[in-house]
């Protein structure tokens, strides 16, 4: 059974072998991240244990039971009780309601470990899948937005409402 752990350094390998695997599959949903976010990715895990550390941002990876990086959850900016929600998984197991059983998760992690009242979402307008996962998870369109420069949708979840 997949767990969900907090990012910690001994993740870095794992996280990396998942973007790089999942690349292409994430590229068609979402902007690309470019060479540079592989070449650099060992000093972004650790600008994200600094932020962890500082209480400006919480992340998360979904690990299989073999050790492998399943996804990833991430909640970022994390200000005067509101975060905003990042995540992916890997494409063998995106449709099996992974994505959705995660994110309401880090809704419940975020209220109760993090007391933020508010998680916000963003998601492309063609990445239909992303859109179902934050819509069964409680989140609600609110506007428009443009993750990655790509016409998108903003999305809220008012955690006190459960």
């Amino acid at each position: 059974m997949p767990t969900l752990q907090r990012l910690s350094a001994d993740h870095t390998a794992a996280l990396l072998a998942f973007e790089l695997a999942n690349r292409a599959y994430f590229a068609a949903s979402v902007s690309d991240r470019g060479d540079e976010f592989f070449a650099q990715f060992t000093d972004g895990i650790s600008a994200m244990l600094a932020e962890q550390e500082a209480g400006t941002g919480a992340y998360y990876v979904l690990v299989g039971e073999d050790g492998s990086a399943l996804g990833r959850f991430n909640l970022y900016r994390l200000s005067g009780g509101t975060a905003e929600l990042g995540y992916r998984v890997a494409q063998h197991v995106a449709g099996r309601g992974v994505a959705t059983e995660n994110v309401r998760e880090m809704c419940r992690l975020a209220a109760r470990e993090h007391g933020l009242r508010t998680l916000r979402a963003e998601t492309n307008l063609d990445n239909l899948a992303s859109q179902k996962v934050l819509e069964k998870a409680g989140f609600v369109a609110v506007g428009p937005a443009s993750p990655g420069g790509r016409p998108g949708t903003r999305y809220e979840r008012d955690l006190a409402a459960g």
